[in-house]
């Protein structure tokens, strides 16, 4: 699991070099500069940078699409699917198990809510796609956590709000190096799913998913947070998952009593 510290023990110097994924509680101080000096995250600037800023953005977007076209050639190739699932997610554990077998561009990825930083999450991401087909990058992707309208709980002391979103350096920076990771090939908008809460059920849902849409720019990234009893929520479940094997999972998710032999 993605940040157990079963797997691996940070140290204190390894924590002091993660600046922008540490927690709020965490009371190391942070040195400004180093999570505003664009060269070493090498993340793209936003639009709202001077012109010579705006013509290096679009050379380092059409250079990255190239390469992308590159290590995506070949008819044998099917863009890939990221599934990111939360620990905090009753039976996460199961859900590697469930998802479609005929498919193999779906790519689970477990983490640990309590332990796991954002540093964790997208190192294993790129780890994960250089492992599919090196140089390609995320068209589809399903975000699996716990939280409700207005908000993403992606983290332990990480929700996701609009205001939080705008004001917090290292949710920032983790969507924007997302978004670095997302296809500069496909024709149609890279499409994120959330999974496991409701978030578009309150106004603040809505300016969420725009905050996050303005952060991953210049990507074209659209977001969906279906019911998963809707029309369009069992096209999300399906797409990810094997429906039959879904439902019994989600018939046991709250049980303490049942096996999940047939899972396995």
């Amino acid at each position: 699991m993605v940040g157990s510290r079963r797997v691996k023990v940070q140290t204190y110097a390894d924590r002091r070099a993660r600046s922008f994924s540490r927690s709020w509680s965490d009371p190391t101080p942070v040195k400004p500069e180093s999570l505003h000096d664009s060269r070493d995250s090498g993340e793209l600037q936003t639009s709202t940078g001077t012109l010579d800023e705006g013509l290096d953005e679009y050379a380092d977007w059409e250079e990255e699409r190239e390469l992308e076209r590159v290590a995506c050639e070949g008819e044998d190739f099917i863009p890939p699917k990221i599934m990111l699932i939360s620990s905090k997610v009753p039976k996460a554990e199961y859900v590697p198990n469930i998802i479609r077998r005929d498919d193999p561009s779906i790519i689970p990825i477990l983490y640990d809510h309590e332990h796991a930083t954002f540093d964790d999450i997208l190192e294993e991401i790129e780890k994960k796609l250089t492992a599919y087909r090196k140089g390609c990058k995320i068209w589809n992707m399903l975000i699996f956590c716990q939280g409700g309208p207005g908000h993403l709980y992606l983290l332990k002391n990480k929700v996701a709000t609009f205001a939080k979103v705008e004001k917090e350096e290292d949710m920032i920076q983790f969507w924007r190096r997302l978004s670095r990771l997302m296809s500069k090939l496909n024709p149609k908008p890279n499409l994120v799913h959330i999974m496991g809460c409701y978030v578009l059920g309150s106004a603040n849902g809505e300016k969420l998913i725009q905050t996050l849409k303005r952060l991953m720019r210049p990507a074209v990234v659209d977001f969906k947070s279906p019911l998963e009893l809707s029309a369009e929520g069992k096209e999300m479940i399906e797409m990810y998952f094997d429906f039959r094997l879904f439902r019994l999972w989600k018939s046991r998710q709250h049980s303490k009593l049942l096996d999940y032999e047939d899972l396995l």
